[in-house]
């Protein structure tokens, strides 16, 4: 309707410009923001903290999964010391050492009894571990492979410290230091005093296959003809029937050859042309037993007794007669 305001007509209000209005002239609250009721706006809110919380949980989860508890790594603990090849020594009563015959180093007697200074030295070990010792006779070229796979506890048997080596076992601290030496057929070899004088592709050198013997032979001798064999007595048995020039060997063996065989043998070099260090082939990854052996080495050769070991087997043919 129309309604007079100051003497004129005056069209009326829309209704809802009337209702957008309180009595006090300002707008009622209508329950909405940014188009979205309270209802909407609390739902909302209490999904985006919902997801929040789910986030929460999962990072530590995670975190809880990554990092192993205190009884866990207890466990794991435990379980790494049960698997020390010192404790499994220890249990089964018996130190299995892998070793290969070599003269004065381990040898067989009349009897057919294991004789020689790597025997004595792996006895000493097990009684003062307080175990028996169980010696496993084996091909040096295969040595090293037969420790990885478990056939015995560790090698004593005369094994030069080697960078190659390494690489695959764990090596003690030095209990001796062996060299090279050279012993040459007095007929093939005759007026040889030098080893230059065997560098040449006339001359057969033989060796044991697989030792550092091996190795300075081609290393010393690189244009003369090799022939290596797993056996050392038949490397000896091919210098003696005139088959090769002279056997590349550790000392004492040439000198000792040299002596039994004065009519036939001869030392083209006196003393030995290399010099490396022994020590104990162990598996990789166990520090107890390799901190054990390394102990025993420095407190034995204190005592003198490596030295008086050596002596008798390196320096004397006393030991002879129980070969015979």
């Amino acid at each position: 309707m129309w309604q007079m305001i100051n003497g004129r007509p005056s069209a009326p209000r829309e209704e809802h410009e009337n209702s957008s209005q309180d009595a006090t002239g300002r707008r009622p609250a209508t329950g909405r923001r940014n188009g979205l009721n309270r209802q909407q706006q609390w739902r909302r809110r209490f999904l985006t903290r919902w997801a929040l919380g789910l986030l929460v949980a999962a990072a530590a989860l995670i975190s809880s999964a990554c990092v192993p508890s205190n009884e866990a790594s207890t466990n794991g603990s435990a379980a790494a010391r049960q698997e020390s090849l010192l404790e499994r020594i220890s249990e089964r009563g018996v130190l299995r050492v892998g070793m290969s015959t070599f003269v004065p180093w381990a040898m067989r007697d009349a009897e057919d009894n294991l004789i020689g200074f790597e025997i004595d030295v792996a006895t000493r070990l097990a009684n003062d571990m307080g175990v028996e010792v169980e010696f496993v006779p084996t091909q040096w070229s295969g040595i090293i492979p037969a420790l990885l796979t478990g056939r015995f506890d560790m090698i004593i048997g005369g094994m030069g410290i080697r960078p190659e080596r390494n690489l695959s076992v764990n090596f003690s601290i030095p209990y001796d230091y062996s060299g090279m030496g050279i012993v040459a057929h007095r007929g093939l070899a005759e007026g040889f005093a030098a080893l230059e004088d065997f560098d040449d592709p006339g001359v057969v050198i033989t060796a044991r296959i697989g030792t550092t013997a091996a190795e300075a032979a081609e290393r010393f001798m690189p244009r003369a003809e090799k022939r290596f064999f797993d056996d050392e007595s038949r490397a000896v048995q091919e210098l003696l029937n005139g088959r090769a020039h002279a056997l590349v060997a550790s000392a004492p063996l040439p000198a000792f050859q040299a002596i039994e065989n004065t009519d036939t043998l001869f030392l083209p070099v006196e003393g030995t042309f290399t010099r490396e260090p022994i020590g104990f082939a162990l598996p990789k990854g166990d520090i107890d037993i390799l901190n054990f052996v390394n102990s025993w080495i420095t407190v034995v050769e204190a005592e003198g007794w490596l030295a008086e070991r050596k002596q008798y087997w390196f320096e004397t043919r006393d030991w002879a007669v129980r070969l015979e």
